[in-house]
Formats: structure tokens, sequence, C-alpha cells
């Protein structure tokens, strides 16, 4: 058979400089994000009409995840991370081709004078510099059932927790990137088997790093730092 090398079409900015904190699920928080096309594919014509969709696909991939092998177990982090579930019954990042599907709002497409057309977007789940491979317009009346059984993923994850962040630490960050970073900790970015109430967290959002500690469902940020 034939194979296909799939083409790296564009890149994608976000507030995630690492795996850590990154949301589980697109859509959950509302973090801005810009796609930046690789040279080859700065066509306006390209683009055309997609202003057109207020939300799109993203087909990319698990950059930090790929390796040669594969299991056909994982243990998802909803489940606690101990029961072992078949891997296409998941949306593990460890998977036989390590691609990754996510469902962004299109805010808008700017035409940059360098880099063609950007597109800015919310609610992306995926780390700073992920390779896109394709974009697609979301269609609600085939792409949506929300009438659908879901599996062991039929509900959202526990209940969100309490935030707390002095105004002092929270105003080091731009305005329109304070309560993203307040509902992504909201999320809980620990793994879920962690539940150390007298360890410091570091996750990394902005170009700053966060420092944070959990007790029950509160979470205190301790301090915001420029890298």
């Amino acid at each position: 058979m034939e194979t296909y090398t799939l083409k790296v079409i564009a890149h994608i900015s976000t507030c995630f400089d690492t795996k850590f904190g990154v949301p589980r699920q697109a859509g959950i928080v509302n973090t801005p994000g810009r796609i930046i096309f690789e040279p080859s594919y700065r066509v306006p014509d390209a683009v055309r009409g997609l202003d057109g969709f207020e939300y799109i696909w993203l087909v990319w991939q698990f950059s930090q995840a790929v390796r040669e092998d594969w299991s056909p177990t994982v243990r998802p982090p909803r489940l606690g991370g101990n029961e072992r579930i078949g891997v296409f019954a998941t949306r593990s990042p460890f998977r036989p081709n390590a691609i990754g599907l996510s469902s962004v709002k299109l805010d808008h497409i700017e035409q940059h004078p360098t880099l063609g057309p950007v597109l800015h977007i919310y609610g992306a789940d995926l780390m700073d510099g992920t390779p896109i491979f394709d974009i697609k317009p979301y269609l609600p009346y085939t792409d949506s059932h929300p009438e659908a059984r879901s599996g062991f993923a039929s509900r959202p994850a526990d209940r969100l927790l309490n935030v707390e962040c002095p105004q002092a630490l929270l105003s080091r960050l731009a305005t329109e990137l304070q309560q993203p970073l307040i509902d992504a900790l909201a999320h809980d970015p620990r793994p879920q088997y962690q539940d150390d109430p007298m360890r410091i967290y570091g996750m990394s959002f902005a170009g700053r790093d966060v420092k944070f500690s959990v007790n029950n469902h509160q979470l205190t940020v301790i301090d915001i730092e420029v890298k």
C-alpha cells in the first residue's frame, strides 16, 4: 500500500507553553489563540468563505507524544489513571497515529502583512507551537449530537475548584488573559492521582510561571512570575 505523508500547514500560538495545564477538552476554557500558516499556505484564497463559520475543526499532531510503538489500552485521567480502556475509546494522545481533533471558535481572520491570513480562535486545547494538519468548518446540523451516548465520559469532569488569586498577582497578566487563567486553574490542571495539599504546583501560562496549591476544592495562587 502506498504511504502518504501528512503536511503541516500551520502552527498554533496559545498561552500553554507546556503540556501541564492544557485544558483536557476543547472549548472548556476560553483562552485565545492564533493559527499561523506555513509560508506555502499563506494564501488568502485558501480561507475565502471561512469567516462565515463560527466554529472550525482543527486536525493536529500530538507533537509531544509521537512514538514508534503503541498500546491497545490506556489509562484515562477521567478514570483516575487506574483503569485501562481501549485506546480507540479514548482521546488519549498515545495512539498509533498521534493525531488530535478539536473544535474551536473562530473569532476573526486577520490579513497580516507578512504572515498572510491569521486565524484568531478561542477555546483550543493545544500546546503553543502544535502543528496543524488541516482545518475544516464545523457544521452544527451534522457535527452536533447532544443526545448521543458518551460511554465513561457521559458527564463533565468533577466540579470546578474554587480559585483564589490576589488581584496584585493577577494584574501581572494582560487583562484579556486573567479570566482564562482563572478558568484553566478551576478545571484543575493536576493529574487526577495527585492530591497533596502541601505540594506547590507550577504551571506555565502566557510566559508566566503560575505557582499554586490545592487543599480540598480550594486552589490558591501563590505567585505569578515572569519567566
